[in-house]
């Protein structure tokens, strides 16, 4: 039998765990001779866990490249609403503040240590209190916590004005479909997941999920919306809690049976959207994505028209008798 070798992914652990090889060695015959992440049986008993933490963890502060990911994975998406434009600026806003405060309380601390070191013959001070630092502790923060209120206040009266609105859609969650109507124009759409991405979550279906466009993220009917346009989404649903979630329009709304939510956006830019159901809903949770396609003012007017023709047909043929059945009312009368 080929040897085993075992490859850590993280850092190696203390004896107690030693008592585990003997599964992992037998789970390493099987996965490709023993190429087992994360065995953690590559210690010997000699081996010193710390210092084998040590230089793990010096690797990733000398090369934060093999442990981090790009900052636009990192922070949060700039979006293309005004409403998410907003709420970008307040984060890194606030982020910024957090940094300043951060860099003159663990300097102060680090000067401190450094200059007032034992080593150096350095008394500590003996006194018990200061009213000037107290007063100063007690007021920075204070006034902090005001400047930054104030934007913060802003914003969320910003984002709770779905007045003049130039359309209203409303999303009705169900398991696990939405469905969107738009209530000014009279259109109803059923949006469920594209048939593509639908044969290849099943089990033993032989489709590689790599090979599919837009993997769980497409749908039969996208809903499309005209840019530039304040939209207002009136979010509910009709079995079990949902959740509507662009992360572009950036903002997230539940979908509660029997209460309406209101959010509101205004696309500023044309593009495809995708998000998703962020609520646990059922067996299917994962497998309801949404799609929004923003586009010109004409182009959604024909898609309006075009819709509208589609579904009259199927609304006469419910309003109209059927011509080969006698009325029972004439009947009656004869």
């Amino acid at each position: 039998m080929p040897p085993i070798h075992f490859r850590l992914s993280i850092a190696g652990v203390g004896t107690h765990q030693r008592k585990h090889c003997n599964a992992a060695r037998m789970e390493g015959q099987i996965l490709n001779h023993g190429e087992l992440w994360g065995a953690n049986c590559m210690t010997s008993p000699n081996s010193k866990p710390g210092a084998v933490r040590a230089l793990f963890t010096a690797v990733l502060v000398l090369f934060p490249g093999v442990a981090s990911a790009g900052w636009d994975q990192l922070n949060l998406p700039r979006g293309v609403t005004p409403y998410s434009n907003t709420v970008y600026d307040l984060h890194m806003l606030v982020l910024w503040v957090c940094v300043a405060i951060g860099v003159v309380v663990f300097g102060a601390i680090f000067y401190s240590i450094f200059k007032f070191r034992h080593s150096q013959g350095a008394i500590s001070a003996q006194w018990h209190e200061s009213t000037m630092v107290e007063v100063l502790w007690t007021t920075v923060p204070f006034v902090i916590l005001i400047a930054m209120a104030v934007p913060a206040t802003t914003a969320l009266i910003m984002m709770e004005d779905t007045s003049k609105s130039d359309l209203t859609i409303k999303v009705t969650g169900y398991q696990w479909k939405w469905h969107y109507e738009y209530v000014n124009e009279g259109v109803g759409v059923f949006s469920t997941l594209a048939h593509t991405s639908n044969v290849a979550r099943q089990l033993n279906s032989g489709v590689d999920p790599n090979t599919v466009e837009n993997y769980l993220l497409e749908v039969d009917n996208e809903i499309v919306v005209p840019i530039n346009k304040k939209i207002r989404f009136l979010t509910t649903a009709a079995d079990v809690i949902h959740a509507w979630w662009v992360p572009v329009l950036g903002w997230k709304r539940d979908a509660v049976p029997g209460y309406i939510n209101e959010s509101w956006a205004t696309i500023e830019q044309a593009g495809v959207y995708r998000g998703q159901c962020t609520e646990l809903c059922g067996k299917d949770h994962g497998f309801m994505p949404i799609v929004v396609r923003a586009v010109a003012e004409s182009e959604y007017q024909a898609w309006i028209e075009k819709k509208k023709a589609a579904q009259a047909p199927a609304a006469t043929s419910q309003v109209l008798p059927d011509s080969s059945q006698p009325d029972s009312s004439i009947a009656q009368r004869q």
